[in-house]
């Protein structure tokens, strides 16, 4: 019952949030941890989030995973968390919480009634302050890790796609490396790489508290001060991945996924960093390209010819690159060869000609009602501002990034798509049914 209220006062305050700007106040604290605070009281709900920058790629070649294994094991417990009572204490109090981990940062949150807003942030203070890391917390998150590959991507159809594309179009920076790791570099973990790691990444300097919802700033900062000055900063972080060299040659290669009877076509590219206004142009491009049955690709692949089951353009979005992907699933006897042709012909008109007013008219509507979208509930409210700092280093990017969208020009579409999606710089991967040692 108490997640069901929970869930009905956050779907109420999403009316009042729709369309409205988002208000916010930042600072830092003075070892480092940077703060912002959001104040909406349409709703009693109160979001406590911490973003930590780093992610699955932030390891040592042997020791991949560390970020995707921490993800789990700091909900273990505290000097003060009794081990394995974390969501207990959390659903007691009416709240919900979790995390995620992508290659560029890990996100952990928690959704309260309001009048737990510091039962919110001790909670997070203590994964920072006293998070107790041991050989059996360690041993029983490693077991969690590995069977969830088992269900994601060992055993679930399509699941070695990623992998496959990291491995494809990287070679040299660690988005070669799946953001789950290797379990074999998860079993040569140590005790003492773990505490490591810890100690180096999840310091203060390397993270971002968002509080949104039913809060009075005044009191609010009065509380993070008490839970989060104390902790000490750590050493600054220094990045220095190396750099991918330019895709000047088309990459042919194949994989194989025993879970799957209906191959897929995939064409892949490497492309910017999400921060870069190359990689918003690339969101509209694959937009056009498949967003909706009468997007070109859809049209034309599934609806007209009817040589594709499925079809989709997707600019994946990371921090240093992102790689663009076109992948269709082909209908009876229909090559996979021939879906990678009249893809490229839809990619080709990109490059040579200017998209209708008409069609981009319609993207620019697309992109404002996402935008509202995203910011019509409190939770995307926190994730996007701790998003945006972190990441992008412009928090104000919640109210104004959609005037990057509504600047791109036609024109820019085409030099984008003729910079990036050519058929020199891509990689054509058959994903086929079957393990590879059968083949």
């Amino acid at each position: 019952m108490k997640h069901i209220l929970l869930t009905a006062l956050l779907l109420a305050g999403t009316g009042a949030l729709y369309g409205q700007e988002v208000s916010y106040e930042e600072y830092d604290l003075d070892n480092g941890l940077h703060v912002i605070l959001h104040q909406d009281n349409s709703a009693p709900v109160v979001v406590t989030s911490v973003m930590y920058h780093v992610g699955g790629k932030d390891r040592t070649d042997g020791r991949t995973g560390f970020a995707h294994l921490f993800e789990h094991l700091l909900f273990e417990g505290t000097k003060n968390i009794e081990r394995g009572k974390w969501f207990e204490i959390v659903s007691s109090r009416g709240g919900q919480n979790n995390a995620n981990t992508s290659q560029d940062r890990t996100y952990y949150y928690e959704v309260f009634p309001s009048n737990n807003l510091e039962l919110g942030l001790w909670l997070e203070s203590e994964r920072l302050l006293h998070p107790v890391i041991n050989q059996e917390g360690i041993d029983t998150q490693q077991e969690v890790v590995k069977e969830e590959k088992r269900l994601r991507y060992d055993n679930s159809p399509y699941g070695q796609i990623l992998p496959v594309l990291g491995e494809t179009l990287f070679k040299v920076h660690p988005y070669k490396d799946p953001n789950i790791g290797y379990m074999e570099d998860l079993d040569a973990a140590t005790l003492e790489d773990v505490v490591a790691y810890n100690q180096k990444y999840y310091v203060p300097n390397n993270a971002v508290l968002v509080v949104a919802g039913d809060i009075d700033l005044a009191a609010t900062k009065t509380l993070v001060e008490r839970y989060f000055a104390e902790i000490p900063r750590g050493e600054d972080i220094v990045r220095d991945y190396p750099e991918e060299a330019p895709i000047t040659q088309e990459i042919r290669s194949k994989a194989y996924d025993k879970n799957i009877q209906i191959p897929a076509s995939i064409v892949a590219y490497r492309t910017p960093g999400f921060a870069e206004r190359d990689a918003y142009v690339l969101d509209m491009i694959s937009t056009y390209l498949s967003d909706g049955k009468s997007s070109k690709l859809y049209k034309k692949l599934v609806d007209e010819q009817k040589q594709a089951l499925q079809v989709g353009a997707f600019n994946i979005a990371q921090e240093d690159y992102g790689m663009y992907v076109v992948f269709s699933l082909p209908v009876g006897e229909t090559a996979l060869e021939t879906l990678v042709e009249e893809s490229e012909e839809e990619i080709a008109k990109l490059r040579l000609d200017l998209i209708s007013e008409r069609d981009y008219q319609k993207l620019q509507n697309k992109f404002e009602n996402d935008f509202v979208s995203s910011n019509s509930s409190i939770q995307g409210i926190a994730s996007s501002l701790a998003t945006y700092y972190m990441l992008y280093g412009d928090t104000s990017l919640i109210n104004k990034q959609i005037d990057i969208y509504r600047s791109i020009t036609r024109e820019e579409i085409r030099d984008v798509a003729i910079k990036y999606l050519k058929p020199t710089q891509r990689a054509v991967i058959e994903y086929l049914p079957g393990d590879k040692m059968d083949n």
